[in-house]
């Protein structure tokens, strides 16, 4: 492999990504707020059980807030909140999720 070609699917899938499991629970909820944890589990390959315990750390963190809807939960992604890491501290968390959620502009 040259220096400058991509790495082929199955090693990326054995290496390391840019966006934490945090990142894509939360990516998951911002593209469906009323979606299952069981498909955000699906979704970003994890558990359901990590998926349970990674959206109660963004809840107490201040990032989502959940609120049962009928069986449902709906939950309400808290855009301006900051980037933890000090390096990312003047970003918001809304950056992230529209520069993921909304269609590239030509």
């Amino acid at each position: 492999m040259s220096a400058t070609a991509p790495p082929s699917t199955a090693s990326a899938a054995k290496g390391w990504t840019f966006l934490t499991n945090h990142a894509h629970v939360l990516l998951a909820i911002a593209r469906e707020p009323t979606t299952r944890l069981r498909d955000v589990a699906t979704t970003v390959g994890i558990t359901e059980r990590a998926a349970q315990a990674i959206v109660a750390d963004l809840e107490a963190a201040g990032y989502l807030h959940r609120e049962r809807v009928g069986r449902r939960n709906q939950y309400t992604i808290n855009t301006a909140g900051r980037f933890r890491h000090p390096v990312e501290a003047d970003h918001h968390i809304g950056d992230l999720i529209r520069l993921f959620t909304e269609p590239l502009q030509a």
